[in-house]
């Protein structure tokens, strides 16, 4: 698959498939129809950078649905993995398996240090317009706090 350019603010999100948690499939574009998507690519479960950040998430997750957005994180583990590592942290919200990493290319999230998968969330209108993004391989919480005051603006 040839490397793109990663998304940014403006450019129309790619509508993908990917399984869940629950091994159930989730698609992007239906899913707007109910309002913005925060969409948070991370590189690993059970990780401690990768747990701060789902937990900081979990934390303001009724912050963000009193918004109307959702909240969906996107990785590389399996759906195994993902059970495990959403039950262990009681995440409330959506997490998907892109074993291969093709929607982490589509969105053109890059490795980061040369080795690890990038860290970086986008927010989807339900235009599936990206109105934001924020990348920051570590300062979790960031990618939180920026999603929310976007999200005002919406």
């Amino acid at each position: 698959m040839a490397k793109r350019r990663q998304l940014e603010a403006g450019d129309t999100a790619p509508n993908f498939t990917l399984s869940t948690q629950t091994g159930d499939s989730w698609e992007l574009y239906p899913s707007l129809e109910d309002g913005p998507v925060v969409l948070f690519f991370y590189p690993k479960d059970d990780t401690p950078v990768c747990a701060a950040e789902v937990c900081a998430f979990r934390d303001r997750h009724e912050v963000f649905t009193g918004r109307g957005a959702r909240v969906v994180g996107v990785s590389s583990d399996s759906v195994s993995s993902h059970q495990s590592f959403a039950n262990r942290h009681d995440l409330p919200y959506t997490l998907l398996s892109d074993l291969g990493g093709e929607v982490r290319a589509l969105f053109g999230v890059k490795k980061s240090l040369g080795f690890m998968d990038g860290r970086v969330t986008f927010i989807v209108d339900k235009g599936a317009v990206v109105r934001h993004v924020h990348q920051a391989q570590f300062g979790v919480k960031g990618h939180v706090e920026s999603a929310l005051e976007v999200l005002d603006g919406l």
